[in-house]
């Protein structure tokens, strides 16, 4: 992603101190979620972690989950399956656009 695709939700720039106010987790278990390959900061020049508010949604999603028992290794075998969730979502919502316009493949 270039920084021109990137928006104010996708720019990794909060601090993890910021994300524990942000979301009432410790920064201890926002640290165990990262171990368990389930959120993915940025890392300054310095090592400090740098977080997006697409990633403060993720965590609070995690958190909600693991109150009602869902296991980490559950959330991330989900987490894995969305992008090609999201995938097929856009490209049937594209079709149903080209339906409703009557755009035919090939055609510009």
């Amino acid at each position: 992603m270039t920084d021109e695709e990137k928006t104010y939700k996708t720019k990794k720039v909060i601090t993890i101190g910021i994300v524990s106010e942000l979301t009432g987790l410790s920064e201890r278990q926002i640290r165990y979620y990262e171990e368990r390959k389930l959120i993915f900061p940025e890392r300054s020049d310095r090592g400090t972690r740098k977080y997006s508010f697409v990633d403060v949604e993720t965590l609070m999603d995690i958190a909600n989950q693991m109150e009602d028992g869902v296991r980490t290794f559950e959330i991330r075998q989900e987490m894995k399956k969305k992008p090609d969730e999201d995938k097929l979502k856009r490209s049937m919502i594209k079709g149903q656009l080209n339906a409703q316009f009557g755009i035919q493949k090939g055609l510009k």
